[in-house]
């Protein structure tokens, strides 16, 4: 029941964020919890093959890489969600940066 709670909070949290960056629009609610639900697979199955098959690339850049793969999966979000829009590489960028931030402060306050 917990990740049921954190999957609407992700969701509100990108509604809040969608008010903050010009770059990405949610149409509504729904949209919003289906995203975050979406994201949340997104990340758990695509993203670490694009972390591995952009290994090299991620050690040159020191790791600076991995912000460049976040906006990749906030796209690839917004490409499966039907009323969630990203507009510009830089929308999906700070999106997807203060959706992490969003989502690592929720999973603190749900950890205990």
């Amino acid at each position: 029941m917990r990740w049921l709670a954190t999957i609407c909070l992700n969701g509100l949290a990108l509604l809040l964020i969608d008010l903050i960056v010009p770059g990405f629009r949610i149409v509504g609610i729904g949209p919003a919890v289906l995203a975050a639900f979406v994201l949340g697979l997104v990340n758990t199955f695509v993203r670490p093959v694009l972390l591995f098959l952009t290994l090299p690339l991620t050690v040159i850049t020191l790791g600076l890489f991995i912000f460049v793969i976040n906006a990749i999966t906030f796209t690839i979000t917004a490409w499966l969600v039907p009323g969630f829009h990203v507009y510009s590489f830089g929308g999906a960028f700070w999106g997807a940066l203060l959706t992490s931030v969003a989502g690592w402060v929720i999973n603190i306050l749900f950890k205990n």
